[in-house]
């Protein structure tokens, strides 16, 4: 939520509009959608959700923070890529369609870029999202500024995560988007803090996403499965990435070990990780807040900034505590140092 304190006063506080723009974009390996959001003449932005989610699902929490989506939006426009029939009243895939492989998908990305223009952009994904936009990454290496990942993969699946997947992908196959599937995708999800119990109720963003799996197709979820469960390791070239990390984790995420595992492989002068206590993997709808320090030092690195009069002292941005060296290119407001962060919900 905005401070409203009366220290804190922010001018130019941009807001999503009511909808984006929705374009269905074909590309060699089917089509996507993808919505955008802000000004087409600024930098862009591509965003990428996990496993069943699409934008609104994945990212809402983030957006709909005013603070985080002053930050975003007055510098990027947003372009919103849905995986393949996951945006809103999509039409099941047919059967005689072949399952991409991630690979597929991160030349999807490509095409989607060249379709509007653009040259290189920043990019942000969640968990399975993350993994195809570092694939695009490595395989792009001129086409992306940065990567602020949330929860990512790197790694093949392993064994029990395999075998997880599987079961989910039978029953998805067989059985739709049943009870069994959308609590696994929830615990995939979220921490068991805002998943509830016998005796304290799940929280309002659990049952906004519980509502949103109930309108995804079982054939297209089952597709982007299938793709996400032969992701090879891609460990061993993240050292060649050119671009400046972020990388966010909830210390409660099933892919914690994941993410860790991805900073250590990623050349320390260029990447950061921030752990998030009392947090599954999507931060950015279980606390969104807590990425928006970060970001705000992250973006510092590239000459971005939030505009605002006047400051709460939660907030990196007042001149007086930004040290002459955090605004050099060089920087990407971390110091270019791998740093461990953790933020305890209690300061949020």
């Amino acid at each position: 939520m905005a401070d409203s304190s009366s220290d804190s006063v922010s001018i130019d506080m941009e807001t999503p509009p009511p909808s984006g723009k929705d374009n269905l974009v074909k590309t060699s390996h089917g089509s996507l959608s993808v919505t955008i959001y802000g000004d087409q003449d600024k930098p862009a932005l591509v965003t990428y959700p996990d496993l069943a989610l699409n934008y609104m699902s994945c990212f809402q929490g983030l957006f709909f923070c005013p603070e985080a989506c002053s930050l975003l939006l007055h510098n990027f426009c947003i372009y919103h890529i849905n995986p393949p029939g996951h945006e809103f009243g999509a039409a099941a895939i047919s059967d005689d369609e072949p399952v991409l492989s991630v690979d597929d998908l991160a030349d999807q990305i490509a095409e989607v870029l060249n379709h509007f223009g653009l040259g290189a952009v920043m990019c942000m994904g969640v968990t399975a999202g993350a993994y195809i936009l570092t694939l695009f990454a490595m395989k792009y290496r001129h086409r992306v500024l940065g990567l602020i990942l949330v929860s990512p993969l790197c790694k093949a699946p392993s064994w029990t995560e395999w075998l997880y997947n599987k079961v989910m992908s039978n029953l998805l196959y067989y059985y739709g988007m049943c009870g069994v599937v959308k609590e696994l995708l929830l615990k995939r999800y979220f921490s068991k803090e805002v998943r509830g119990n016998a005796q304290v109720p799940e929280s309002d963003i659990v049952q906004a996403c519980r509502r949103l799996l109930d309108e995804r197709q079982s054939t297209n979820v089952w597709h982007f499965l299938e793709a996400i469960n032969g992701r090879p390791d891609i460990s061993e070239g993240l050292r060649k990435l050119q671009c400046r990390s972020l990388i966010f984790v909830g210390e409660s995420s099933p892919f914690h070990s994941e993410a860790v595992h991805m900073t250590s492989k990623i050349d320390r002068r260029y990447s950061a990780l921030v752990e998030v206590q009392a947090c599954g993997s999507m931060v950015t709808e279980e606390q969104p807040h807590a990425m928006l320090i970060p970001m705000e030092y992250f973006l510092m690195g590239y000459g971005l900034y939030r505009p605002t009069l006047s400051v709460s002292p939660r907030s990196p941005l007042s001149p007086c505590c930004i040290s002459p060296e955090l605004l050099s290119p060089e920087s990407m407001g971390l110091k270019l140092k791998p740093i461990k962060t953790r933020i305890s919900a209690g300061i949020i």
